[in-house]
């Protein structure tokens, strides 16, 4: 197998996305059976071997591939998250070898719709990781059938397994999770803060936690507290 250091792939996982963080009382039973899904992967008799995991961008589905490999981790689970808005910038080729690893995480598989050689790379690697009974989990922003996947044994592949949707967080649940975040850098934000921050950037929690981290820097470089009249100050 490639050593995974020859790889110009970011494979380093965010310390904060874990299923901890991941703030969202509406994908609850989403947390549960990935978790569950996970305990499994080392039974030699696993009933499933992959997971499809689908939602609108933004809503947290990469936080959930870090969040399971971080939770593989404490179970002994050797695993890899890997994006393809980055593999597909390589050959295929660098998916050979990925059957040893326990637990493969793909993310945003829509990206390969058109790439008929990609395809066939995953395709491939899926048939591999089912005959070194391994775990493969991918994520994509549409269901199966919508996907628009031109290789109908993919498509197949897809749907063998378990298959669960991302719902997105309503402005409360962003709210708790923005709190929480900053909570974990050391930083206190009102809820009229985080409700502020909600309203006026974009309400995907990618943009929000950018904007999280953007204030921190400052605050730290300003020694003060993060507030409506700061926020603007460094925001607007």
């Amino acid at each position: 197998m490639k050593k995974i250091s020859q790889l110009t792939l970011s494979v380093q996982l965010p310390d904060d996305e874990t299923f901890a963080s991941f703030q969202s009382k509406s994908n609850t039973m989403v947390v549960k059976q990935l978790r569950h899904f996970l305990e499994q992967i080392l039974d030699e008799n696993k009933p499933v071997h992959s997971l499809y995991l689908f939602g609108l961008t933004g809503v947290g589905k990469s936080h959930l591939l870090h969040a399971s490999c971080a939770f593989a981790d404490t179970l002994g689970i050797s695993s890899l998250c890997l994006s393809f808005s980055e593999l597909t910038q390589l050959s295929v080729d660098v998916l050979d070898g990925l059957e040893n690893i326990d637990l493969v995480c793909l993310d945003d598989i829509q990206l390969i719709a058109g790439n008929k050689q990609w395809q066939q790379g995953v395709f491939d690697l899926y048939n591999r990781m089912v005959e070194q009974n391994k775990c493969l989990i991918i994520t994509g922003d549409q269901s199966v059938g919508q996907l628009n996947i031109s290789l109908p044994d993919l498509v197949s592949r897809l749907n063998w397994g378990l298959t669960l949707q991302v719902k997105p967080l309503s402005d409360a649940e962003k709210s708790i999770a923005l709190q929480y975040r900053a909570q974990q850098r050391g930083l206190f934000i009102s809820d009229d803060v985080a409700s502020f921050l909600i309203k006026r950037l974009s309400r995907d929690m990618a943009s929000l936690l950018a904007a999280l981290e953007q204030l921190d820097q400052a605050s730290i470089r300003e020694q003060r507290r993060i507030t409506i009249p700061f926020i603007k100050e460094v925001l607007f």
